[in-house]
């Protein structure tokens, strides 16, 4: 019996669906996860390329845009058990060039950027609020690393019953097997899985009905 059949006979892997009124989440794409001397590696490269598409199609199409950036206090003051596990995270201050969004995906006014301090970009922030304010229904989630700040944001997506799309080479993480493993799982419990493509396909399709 293959995974999929494991998972199959046990009713998992259904689609939740694609609602009428997506946001992006664009999760710590920042310079020191670009970067394979710091945090980065892997195909997270690829995947800021890639979100460059998507970012485009979902200011075309007016949706809603929100990207995180994990930023400590200079003095450290503010860590917790997750700078335990990852010390060097403590770099990444409000003024690190490290912590700042990359160039190519450099955030336009109008559009939300959320500083976290735990894995999930709802964990204490105010991601929740700004959603339910713009009457969000669907939640397009992009960024890195697939199989940590993406998965933990994924379940917190799903657990406050937002439609969670995790647009599948628009994620990356520092190592291939977790990232492949994690969209696995994702899209069998937490999330569907879309390309950008079809991600970029659906908007339009809905933009030309309207």
């Amino acid at each position: 019996m293959s995974e999929l059949d494991i998972y199959a006979r046990q009713g998992l892997g259904h689609s939740s669906g694609f609602g009428d009124r997506p946001a992006l989440l664009i999760v710590d794409f920042v310079n020191g996860f670009n970067d394979p001397d710091q945090f980065g590696g892997g195909n997270i490269g690829p995947a800021i390329d890639k979100t460059r598409t998507l970012l485009a199609a979902c200011r075309a199409n007016d949706i809603p845009v929100a990207f995180t950036r994990v930023v400590y206090a200079e003095d450290g003051s503010d860590a917790g058990v997750f700078t335990l596990k990852a010390p060097s995270l403590k770099t990444l201050t409000e003024t690190a060039e490290t912590s700042q969004i990359v160039p190519e995906l450099a955030p336009v006014p109008g559009e939300f950027i959320v500083r976290k301090r735990q894995a999930s970009a709802f964990f204490g922030t105010e991601l929740l609020g700004w959603l339910i304010n713009r009457s969000v229904d669907t939640l397009l989630v992009t960024g890195c690393t697939t199989s940590g700040c993406v998965r933990a944001s994924v379940v917190d997506a799903l657990s406050y019953n937002f439609l969670t799309i995790v647009v599948t080479d628009c994620v990356g993480d520092r190592a291939i097997a977790p990232h492949e493993a994690n969209l696995f799982d994702m899209g069998q419990k937490y999330a569907d899985l879309m390309t950008c493509e079809d991600v970029v396909g659906r908007l339009d399709r809905t933009a030309s009905a309207a």
